[in-house]
């Protein structure tokens, strides 16, 4: 699908650390590949960076989507790069990146191949045993020092990730 960037990324200059960057309303067409973007993805993500959380919701399928997201990253030739990434949905602000150590911070999720893998079966292992309205947090089992947690949320089967983008919200 063409990327619409002059219309899919407004977004009003950048405010101070912690404060959520202003919105504007998409366009019906920006709207709308939004949307397929979420649904592809099997899940939706935000961040909070007062608390220092990257939230992923989504069906156990759309989260064990994310952990294949992970592997395919794994497997990927750029990981072999220090600094090779991947950006993941619509907005690209959830970023893979191939880092000397395992961590998770305000960008996403860092490390080598083996760290990515960790973290894939991690969030399998999750899904494996949560139930829709449930969470699981994920942080010292895969970096004892990760400056950011990630908490997975446990949606019903059908679940539309593009359903609690706040930007599709305000487009409608």
């Amino acid at each position: 699908m063409a990327r619409l960037a002059s219309d899919r990324y407004k977004k009003k200059p950048h405010l101070p650390e912690g404060q959520p960057a202003a919105m504007e309303p998409l366009s019906a067409l920006a709207a709308e590949a939004t949307r397929q973007d979420w649904r592809e993805l099997g899940f939706f993500y935000m961040s909070d960076e007062l608390g220092q959380v990257w939230h992923l919701h989504g069906s156990r399928a759309g989260l064990r989507k994310f952990a294949d997201r992970l592997d395919s990253y794994a497997r990927a030739s750029h990981v072999a790069l220090n600094g090779g990434h991947e950006h993941l949905g619509p907005h690209c602000y959830l970023t893979l990146t191939t880092w000397l150590h395992a961590d998770v911070d305000r960008t996403g999720i860092r490390g080598q191949a083996c760290d990515f893998e960790r973290m894939a079966s991690l969030v399998r292992d999750a899904c494996a045993s949560i139930e829709p309205g449930q969470t699981s947090r994920v942080r010292e089992q895969f970096a004892t020092k990760a400056a950011y947690a990630l908490i997975l949320h446990a949606h019903a089967d059908g679940f539309d990730p593009a359903g609690l983008d706040p930007q599709l919200a305000m487009s409608d």
